[in-house]
């Protein structure tokens, strides 16, 4: 067997799979923010030339798409299989935007830790010799989520200052069982996806949509918490801890539920929606949110360090609410979930 199962959550990939490309594409406030010369493609016109937002959004999964199997150089019928998600009901920006790609597809929807879902799933698969080549995207649009989950936007609502701001954009990346160029391919990978700890579902009870960062903190422990449990580890034995959206109100819950763990990550974590905008200049509020994300800033800032060895190993944990606009009306609370990703410099 090429994976090992570890503690309760937890998989080892005794063969680990490699994330041979990443491909990032991100809106104009996006372009705007610190990483904004590291994404591959930007667009001052949000809905990248298309009528709606869902339409734009699925624009970017695709052009997305292209990039990360441009990258490496590969046919596209060499990918087996592909595994997607947005926020956007029945995933409608996935299936419109691979459509054309016609790579065998598998629709997830995890909320903003999709793209966790994604590379777990994606990495799962390439390690037990399912196929060569796995497809993993995610996206997210602000004018589609505040259409969705909110009010639209010439409603022009006040939004509290816990509220998060959509990234507008989307990531996607090439996951492959042996290195690329092992493979005749002409793309060199040093990033391997050497573990999985797959997430559970945490509700504290909160039900106020405009806070996520609260209603995701408590999944966010629970998985880390868990990846520590079930690999014998502690947060010394990584370089980073990278959570996808809590922002500034969901990272300080974070730390108390951590420590009250027996924990301290204060000097490990990052946080991607404090880390795409820039709080002092971008009227961003708790910071960003949505599946893209946690996808672009991974495509665009994080794997690359990892590629040049600056980090060796980080557990990457893409956090979701999991909320729907019925769940919300109907007073439901708001549960999360994280999905934990090991990725290690090879």
């Amino acid at each position: 067997m090429d994976q090992i199962i570890k503690g309760s959550q937890s998989l080892i990939f005794r063969n680990a799979p490699y994330i041979i490309s990443a491909g990032s594409v991100v809106g104009s406030k996006e372009a705007e923010g610190p990483l904004g010369k590291l994404f591959d493609m930007t667009n001052e016109d949000d809905l990248f030339g298309a009528d709606t937002w869902e339409e734009a959004e699925s624009v970017m999964q695709k052009e997305a798409c292209i990039l990360a199997i441009g990258k490496a150089h590969v046919d596209v019928k060499s990918i087996r299989y592909l595994f997607g998600g947005d926020l956007l009901r029945q995933g409608i920006a996935t299936s419109m935007g691979v459509e054309g790609l016609q790579i065998p597809m598998f629709g997830l929807y995890g909320a903003c830790s999709t793209s966790g879902e994604a590379l777990a799933l994606a990495s799962m698969s390439a390690a037990a010799g399912y196929g060569g080549y796995m497809l993993a995207v995610t996206s997210s649009h602000f004018g589609s989520a505040e259409k969705e989950f909110r009010f639209p936007l010439g409603y022009a609502s006040q939004r509290p200052l816990s509220a998060h701001w959509t990234v507008t954009g989307s990531g996607a990346f090439l996951v492959g069982a042996q290195d690329n160029e092992s493979q005749g391919g002409t793309k060199k990978s040093h990033a391997r996806i050497t573990g999985v700890t797959v997430g559970k579902i945490v509700d504290y009870g909160l039900k106020d949509s405009q806070n996520m960062g609260a209603c995701m903190a408590p999944a966010a422990t629970d998985t880390i918490v868990q990846n520590f449990t079930d690999m014998e580890r502690t947060e010394a034995d990584y370089d980073r801890i990278i959570t996808g959206d809590l922002g500034y109100v969901g990272q300080s819950i974070l730390f108390d539920l951590v420590r009250g763990r027996g924990y301290d990550i204060r000097e490990k974590h990052m946080d991607c929606g404090m880390t795409i905008y820039d709080q002092e200049t971008q009227d961003t509020h708790a910071g960003g949110s949505g599946c893209g994300c946690a996808a672009v800033t991974l495509a665009s800032y994080v794997l690359p360090k990892i590629e040049k060895g600056e980090w060796k190993r980080v557990l990457f944990v893409p956090t979701g609410a999991l909320m729907s606009t019925v769940s919300f009306n109907e007073g439901a609370s708001v549960p999360g979930i994280a999905h934990g990703i090991v990725i290690e410099h090879c």
